[in-house]
């Protein structure tokens, strides 16, 4: 039974905790078991915001408004909202105004709930693919990662959009959490302080200088300190060196877990004194903050440094407006939420971040055929919306037999699931061959799933619990790290079987992370990704298949060939990793690598150096297919010799641009110092003076023009 309204527990919080904010009040899925049928909707959910607000103001001493925070990584992990792909699917779109579109949506949607906080985006590197979360980042690299992140900042900041209209975004995870040794999710990670610096740090800086207005700590530990004790961090960087004027976050019970899992703090109590005291301002949890008046009364703090932490946080009240216009309108949720205009965001999405791999003329379809859709991602809407998805109406879902339905009419397509993800039971792979037999096309759409269920068990943090009892399908999402990339259950297996009758299979791999694509590379007619794409998914996929829409994703992440190459990303410094004895050292497919149905070619480079420190880049892109499209430009910078060990080469500019067939369009770039600095020996930001190679192409693997240039340096 859904009720909105004030719990014994709410009243007991304020009252008694004297709490100031919550976090996931509207949130629903297995974790919070809230359901369509008791979870609150947009137009409830503003109306219990308004009870509880009223509440905290009328009922308190000094009327502080509470604020609000969500799960926000892809649109608003509530009830009836608008669901995009996720974060690997978003970055794929290599697309900064679609990013900034998106982060409109989504801050409009939580503001209009009553939500002034959004969780989100994650900025973690994702350079360990075994590791649960990838999903939720927007790939390995620093400056893929920085632009994506600093356009989310602009749609959702209250520094672009006003104090009335944006929220907060809170920056995941500070930091380096997207490495932890062995792909075990919250494990050590092992990395140095120049690889910090130009790597890890790039993407949290950049969405700070946009106007994020918080950080949150990660789980996981550098050289020996948990990032939730880190005064060197949350301190010395966040607020010393960058200037930082928000608040810091814990990830939840990560406070907790100075003193339970990494046992450098003896109990709540001293764990609470340590994190305050490094520069943790909210925690998330609140089981060991609720405990600081013990620090004080002992003298292990001063009331100086809980009105800091305290200041901070009301500080973002008075900007939001929570002291002059708490309230939100209740009967304009319904009209804003999930709106017609939001929908065509999230389909814009999905469209931009289908990836093709491979394919040998096939695509796109033809209409007038006869199509066979099997495998376990065809028609399950939760396994293409990935994890921090809220319980959806199956009506809000367009599955991939969907789109393929309403796209060429139900009676041209036959429709067999062959198995499931993890499964190994419940296949009928005879079934889905003799359907494969009848057609003329087999569309196999397969990978895995960060679907939570009602019997999947959670830790307290939320966390997913391995338990193969427990679940059928999620092999990837929060806790479901991986010893492997193949594909689980007998998904091999149904591939095989349909290439042996001989008819042309296309293969889809809906994922969270980049599974092995080595049998599908080798014997697909045609591979695609599509990542989870959302709610919007299927008819994305439908017009890509069919022709109405060329596809122009690419990869935000290198696809390895194989689990022991781990890690594998193309940025690497030198020197370069000579061949395994088995095979090659390269990833399967580059990062920023993607086809189209058309063909692009480049031409005319001009590099004039502008200052001592700054290049000026030229070119042509041409469009010689018989086909309109989009291409990804992407400008590498490699430095030839320097002072410390270099990556082989850096992305430092790109552009999504749509080519008429036959028509060319002038590029320009231009690279500023951060295009060419360094960390010196001496941890000194600079550009030193020398020679560097500009290269422009389709990949990182796929250089079409060079030119060398020389730089004066500083």
């Amino acid at each position: 039974m859904r009720r909105e309204g004030m719990s014994s527990r709410y009243v007991k919080f304020i009252q008694e905790q004297h709490g100031g904010m919550l976090w996931a009040t509207f949130r629903a899925d297995p974790w919070t078991r809230k359901t369509l049928e008791t979870g609150l909707d947009p137009t409830l959910s503003a109306r219990t915001y308004n009870i509880l607000q009223h509440y905290a103001i009328d009922s308190t001493r000094l009327g502080i408004p509470i604020i609000l925070a969500e799960e926000a990584p892809h649109g608003h992990m509530a009830i009836g909202t608008t669901v995009f792909p996720t974060s690997i699917g978003l970055a794929s779109t290599w697309d900064t105004g679609t990013m900034e579109e998106v982060g409109h949506v989504i801050a409009a949607e939580l503001r209009a709930q009553g939500a002034h906080i959004g969780y989100g985006p994650v900025i973690d590197l994702a350079r360990e693919p075994r590791w649960s979360r990838v999903e939720e980042t927007y790939g390995e690299d620093v400056f893929l990662t920085s632009s994506m992140a600093s356009a989310m900042m602009r749609g959702t900041s209250p520094l672009h959009n006003g104090y009335d209209k944006g929220i907060v975004s809170t920056l995941k995870h500070f930091i380096a959490y997207g490495i932890p040794e062995g792909g075990h999710n919250g494990n050590p990670s092992f990395v140095g302080e120049r690889d910090l610096r130009e790597n890890f740090y790039p993407t949290f800086k950049s969405a700070i200088d946009e106007g994020a207005l918080s950080v949150m700590t990660s789980y996981n530990a550098i050289d020996g300190v948990p990032s939730t004790s880190n005064g060197k961090l949350l301190t010395g960087l966040l607020r010393g060196e960058w200037g930082f004027e928000g608040f810091v976050v814990s990830d939840l019970q990560s406070v907790d877990g100075l003193y339970h899992t990494h046992n450098i703090a003896k109990d709540a109590v001293d764990a609470g004194r340590m994190s305050l005291l490094a520069g943790v301002d909210v925690d998330l949890g609140a089981n060991c903050f609720i405990r600081l008046k013990e620090c004080l009364e002992r003298g292990e703090i001063k009331t100086s440094d809980l009105d800091r932490a305290v200041g901070r946080v009301l500080k973002v009240k008075f900007d939001l407006g929570l002291f002059d216009n708490p309230y939100v309108d209740e009967s304009a949720a319904a009209g804003i939420v999930r709106s017609e205009e939001h929908l065509a965001v999230a389909r814009k999405t999905a469209l931009q971040s289908a990836t093709l791999l491979e394919n040998n003329g096939i695509l796109p379809l033809g209409k007038n055929i006869r199509v066979a859709v099997v495998g376990p991602n065809a028609d399950n809407m939760y396994n293409q919306l990935g994890d921090y998805t809220a319980p959806q109406e199956e009506s809000s879902v367009r599955t991939m037999l969907d789109g393929i339905e309403s796209k060429i009419g139900k009676d041209r397509v036959t429709y067999v699931k062959g198995c499931a993800v993890r499964d190994m039971a419940s296949a009928d792979i005879a079934r889905a061959v003799a359907a494969s037999r009848a057609s003329d096309v087999t569309i196999a759409v397969v990978g895995g799933s960060s679907a939570r269920d009602f019997r999947t068990k959670y830790i307290d943090t939320g966390a997913a619990v391995v338990d193969e009892k427990a679940v059928s399908d999620m092999e990837a999402g929060e806790g479901f790290d991986r010893s492997t990339l193949t594909l689980l259950g007998r998904q091999e297996e149904l591939l095989r079987a349909l290439k042996a009758t001989g008819k042309p299979l296309v293969v889809v791999y809906i994922e969270g992370r980049p599974l092995d694509k080595r049998w599908a590379s080798e014997n697909a007619d045609a591979l695609l990704t599509m990542w989870y794409p959302g709610g919007e998914g299927g008819d994305a996929l439908a017009d890509v298949l069919f022709g109405d829409y060329n596809p122009a994703g690419r990869l935000p992440v290198s696809v390895p060939r194989d689990s022991g190459q781990l890690p594998v990303y193309y940025n690497k410094k030198n020197p370069r990793g000579h061949d395994y004895v088995e095979e090659s050292a390269d990833p399967l497919y580059p990062f920023g690598y993607g086809k189209s149905y058309t063909s692009f070619e480049y031409s005319d480079l001009k590099t004039e150096v502008t200052g001592p420190t700054s290049v000026k880049v030229t070119f042509t892109l041409t469009n010689t297919g018989k086909m309109d499209g989009e291409e990804v430009a992407q400008l590498y910078v490699i430095d030839r010799k320097a002072s410390t060990v270099r990556p082989r080469r850096q992305l430092r500019s790109f552009t999504r641009i749509a080519i008429k067939a036959g028509e060319s369009e002038k590029v320009s770039f231009d690279l500023d110092r951060d295009a060419f600095a360094l960390y010196d020996t001496d941890m000194r930001y600079l550009v030193e003076k020398g020679d560097f190679t500009i290269e422009v192409g389709a990949s990182s693997k796929d250089i079409r023009l060079h030119s060398d240039i020389t730089l004066e340096g500083e």
